[in-house]
């Protein structure tokens, strides 16, 4: 008897213990799931440090799950013959429709994209149900959209602002000296011009410094300026276009940097001495250039 009274306190104790173990076990979870609340609350907000394109705004009740955002990159857009690089000020915004709401189509994303930019007097360069590529074309600014509609619940809008990359190195006047007495030539990407113009820019100051330091150490080189353009345009205007062009980085180095007159002379050649083909966006930008030949 008094082992079976004694089992049954130790069985007693043990249930309490038990017991008591649960509820702090519960008491624990109920503070994690207090806890954890907001979090599921906040992954409905945009992430951070992503906001809409000043350009378009978002379908309702969705918001932005990812983005991305570069100050000079490509993009490949969509188009019936293939994509279509293009190069510049790239954002890149993913979007998730929000727990609870109703999906709209992947054909109204898409088409409200069209009619967004169509009414800002964009055009469609390609719309493929549930993709499009969609430009807006600004003064001299182009802008190219894209809208990629992989599911009713999601979608992504990339923005490219069309622009050349600046140039923030460039090549040094030990550099220079050593390239043109080893191939007699420089071609140089440092010096910035606007379409169709020959004044330089100001961001062209870091490369006319060193093309002027390398010509007052070594005062016995003689270089030809020769001014290229890509093949846009007549072949009068761009040959007319690259003497001015070569003519201002003669004028610049010689009047603001010192350098003696008798150690250049400019010349242009228009679109006549390619370096990469004139039929991309790249190679034009490859074409239109400065270089620096011996004489």
């Amino acid at each position: 008897m008094y082992q079976t009274t004694q089992t049954f306190h130790a069985s007693h104790h043990l249930r309490r213990r038990i017991m008591m173990s649960r509820h702090r076990l519960h008491a624990v979870l109920v503070c994690m799931f207090l806890m954890a609340g907001p979090t599921e609350a906040f992954s409905q907000n945009d992430a951070q440090g992503c906001q809409d394109h000043p350009l378009i705004t978002r379908m309702p009740n969705f918001y932005i799950r990812l983005c991305e955002g570069s100050e000079f990159d490509r993009y490949e857009f969509s188009s019936e013959s293939g994509p279509i690089a293009v190069e510049g000020k790239k954002t890149v915004l993913y979007y998730s429709l929000k727990d609870g709401a109703t999906a709209p189509s992947v054909v109204a994303i898409v088409r409200n994209h069209i009619n967004a930019i169509k009414n800002i007097g964009g055009t469609v360069v390609y719309d493929g149900g549930s993709r499009a590529t969609l430009k807006v074309t600004k003064g001299k600014q182009e802008i190219w959209v894209g809208v990629d509609a992989a599911a009713a619940y999601e979608y992504t809008l990339a923005v490219v602002e069309k622009g050349e990359m600046k140039q923030e190195i460039v090549a040094t006047a030990e550099g220079m000296t050593k390239e043109i007495t080893t191939t007699g030539r420089i071609a140089l990407y440092g010096i910035y011009f606007d379409t169709g113009k020959t004044e330089i820019g100001p961001e062209s100051e870091s490369s006319l410094k060193e093309i002027a330091k390398m010509l007052i150490q070594n005062t016995t080189m003689k270089l030809f300026v020769v001014g290229h353009t890509d093949n846009v345009g007549g072949i009068g205007a761009n040959m007319a276009l690259s003497k001015g062009r070569a003519e201002s980085v003669v004028g610049e180095l010689t009047t603001k940097y010192g350098v003696n007159e008798g150690q250049l002379a400019a010349y242009g050649v228009g679109s006549l001495s390619p370096v990469a083909s004139n039929a991309t966006e790249e190679g034009r930008a490859l074409n239109r250039r400065v270089e620096l030949v011996a004489r």
